[in-house]
């Protein structure tokens, strides 16, 4: 008897999923609540778990389809036997105007290759991440001759550039099968191209963006801050601070904080607006970009105000750490009244980054570098960023946000003023 597998709920006015991987192959043993597809929404990936034990029966869906909140997407077969062979039924799958031509043009050449056994179901393309599946196609590696690393014996980019680096001068490899998602085209002159269908990540990033320059009345304004007082600090206690509280002291904690004590001074840079109201909170829930591989997420430190720079610190590591894991939660990335985000860790100098609605305004980080400045009248080297506050010029006036950076700048650069509040 075959237990049909659904798409769970996915979180409030979520409606719809693509799925991204499947982690799990026909014929495969399964556990309860094992993991055995990837579903990704607007703001993060999901794993769906097997509701019994079993062995992993047919996919309804292919990788990219889209999927409704409660369609079957996989059946799981009772006992440890081969995977039924009769074709489950097809779930509510949205799919693009393009897949179905794509699908109607296959090739015999492709279809004798789905015939073939693989040695290892796990290194089958459809069995691929998107990631893995573009680094396969880069370094013309056979997956199949690679031994995975990853989750369940699953192939990473690591993997594959490893067995790319250690294999001299490779032969050239005979046409392969399309895969799915993407397709490579090679003109007469061997040029390459490559068309990957947006992720839903992605998507959504894009549509947030465009609809924040379309509704807000965007405007930045800079300075720069002399990070010697915060670099000194950092120096002196860093080794002491990872020994008490077992995360390491960055900058984030102290700016951070700094932000929380200029948005005091300045409510309206953390207020929003809402219809023809404007909102102004009482409290400081700051949203720190993270990059992951399907793009730029943002977790929320909630009360970050009455955090301390170790709890601030932990937070966003964890934040870190799970975003390149694909384990954060819908919850985490919800609210939050005021965006930091640090572009300086990819080497960016300045910027002018775009607030994320409905909140009015971003405070922008970049590198530090040694620059020559005047002190009492002296001309010194020092450790300077440039800081960028977009925001919304119909709620945030050009004296408010210049007074937000100048008050983040003095914390900074004397950061005795985040301890005594001043």
């Amino acid at each position: 008897m075959a237990t049909e597998v659904t798409v769970p709920v996915l979180g409030e006015s979520i409606t719809e999923a693509t799925l991204g991987e499947w982690l799990k192959q026909p014929g495969d043993k399964v556990a309860v609540d094992e993991p055995i597809a990837s579903l990704e929404t607007d703001k993060v990936s999901v794993e769906v778990p097997s509701p019994v034990a079993g062995v992993m029966g047919q996919h309804a869906v292919q990788v990219g389809d889209t999927v409704l909140v409660g369609a079957m997407i996989a059946t799981i077969d009772a006992g440890e036997g081969a995977p039924a062979a009769a074709a489950a039924p097809q779930p509510a799958v949205l799919q693009s105007p393009a897949a179905a031509p794509a699908e109607a043009q296959a090739s015999p050449a492709a279809t004798a290759g789905q015939q073939a056994p693989a040695s290892d179901p796990r290194d089958t393309p459809a069995a691929l991440s998107p990631s893995v599946r573009r680094a396969v196609l880069e370094h013309g590696v056979d997956p199949a001759t690679v031994k995975g690393t990853g989750k369940d014996g699953r192939l990473t980019k690591d993997d594959v550039a490893a067995a790319a680096a250690s294999t001299p001068a490779p032969a050239p490899a005979p046409a392969a099968a399309p895969i799915p998602v993407a397709a490579s085209v090679a003109a007469a002159s061997g040029r390459k191209e490559e068309r990957v269908r947006m992720t839903r990540l992605r998507q959504t990033i894009a549509k947030r963006l465009k609809e924040a320059q379309n509704t807000a009345a965007l405007l930045t304004t800079f300075n720069d801050v002399d990070m010697t007082a915060v670099i000194e600090a950092r120096a002196k206690y860093k080794d002491l601070f990872e020994k008490k509280h077992g995360v390491r002291l960055g900058f984030m904690g102290f700016f951070v904080k700094a932000a929380c004590l200029a948005l005091k001074d300045i409510p309206s840079v953390n207020a929003s607006i809402e219809g023809d109201e404007i909102v102004y909170h009482d409290y400081a829930d700051i949203s720190v970009a993270v990059s992951s591989p399907g793009g730029l997420v943002v977790p929320v430190v909630r009360d970050a105000d009455q955090m301390s720079v170790a709890q601030v610190e932990k937070t966003i590591g964890d934040f870190g750490k799970r975003a390149k894991d694909g384990t954060l939660k819908m919850d985490e990335m919800k609210g939050g009244t005021f965006t930091i985000s640090n572009g300086g860790v990819f080497g960016s100098l300045m910027s002018t980054p775009i607030i994320n609605p409905p909140q009015a305004a971003v405070l922008g980080l970049h590198r530090i570098e040694d620059r020559a400045v005047v002190v009492n009248g002296q001309i010194v080297i020092r450790p300077m960023m440039y800081l960028a506050l977009s925001y919304d010029h119909r709620l945030i006036d050009g004296r408010e946000a210049v007074t937000f950076l100048v008050a983040l700048k003095n914390a900074i650069e004397d950061p005795t003023r985040i301890l005594i509040d001043l």
